[in-house]
């Protein structure tokens, strides 16, 4: 039997607009955002929202984040126009963050910035992030993600939801005044360091590196799932941030 094309009909057109703004919305407002902040954020429907973020997430457009009981963007958004393809690292680059995985006993990652996005492009694969989403959507709660607030001259343009700070752990820094001494340390030390922040237990140190005129172009971040990261890996960190500057700029 040949199936019958009715093509697009009805409230059909509505609907797939619908669901593309409510995948724009996650998006825009990054990882961790809650169905009620979607609905919020487009004027629909609780109901309505629902409906759609489970549709987006069976059919792998979106993800549901257990530990926040919000939403990310899945894998199929991969395939979409290059949205979130694989960062390209030059081959130099990459050997200088693997030769610094030789170097210490802590996982590696290099996380690129452009503004206040940041992207985890070589993430160590002995010792992996436990969640990279987590690292690019919540700023406020990532050594990275300090690196690149103390650059803003408002740090709260640079996070998505400055009203609402998401305490992933209960070290998590989730007021104004908490965040801004994160930051100051940054500016003090010319580096970041956190622990438990955004996993229970994990930390992490991150070194900047800066392009042409001190631009922030990238992050070498140093985790371990010990806690405080040895203070002794910093200068071969540093040093690996030196090599990796002109390779990225």
């Amino acid at each position: 039997m040949t199936a019958v094309d009715r093509g697009v009909t009805g409230r059909q057109p509505q609907a797939v607009r619908s669901a593309l703004a409510v995948l724009e919305e996650v998006a825009r407002a990054g990882a961790g955002v809650t169905a009620k902040e979607v609905a919020e954020g487009l004027g629909l429907p609780p109901a309505t929202t629902y409906r759609l973020l489970n549709l987006l997430v069976g059919e792998e457009y979106l993800v549901r984040l257990p530990d926040l009981h919000g939403f990310a963007l899945g894998a199929k958004v991969a395939g979409l126009a290059g949205v979130i393809a694989p960062a390209r690292v030059p081959t130099a680059a990459r050997r200088a963050v693997a030769d610094l995985r030789g170097r210490v006993r802590a996982g590696v990652h290099l996380v690129l910035v452009a503004g206040p996005t940041v992207r985890c492009a070589d993430v160590d694969p002995d010792l992996p992030l436990a969640s990279p989403a987590l690292v690019e959507g919540h700023l406020h709660a990532s050594a990275v993600g300090h690196l690149v607030l103390a650059e803003a001259d408002d740090w709260r343009e640079a996070v998505h939801h400055p009203g609402r700070l998401e305490a992933l752990t209960v070290a998590t820094p989730t007021r104004p005044a908490e965040v801004e001494a994160c930051l100051a340390q940054v500016r003090a030390h010319g580096f970041a360091g956190q622990v438990g922040q955004l996993h229970a237990g994990v930390g992490c140190l991150a070194v900047p590196v800066r392009g042409a005129g001190g631009l922030l172009v990238a992050a070498v971040a140093v985790t371990s799932a010990r806690g405080v990261v040895p203070v002794e890996y910093l200068d071969a960190t540093r040093e690996c941030a030196a090599v990796l500057a002109p390779l990225l700029d």
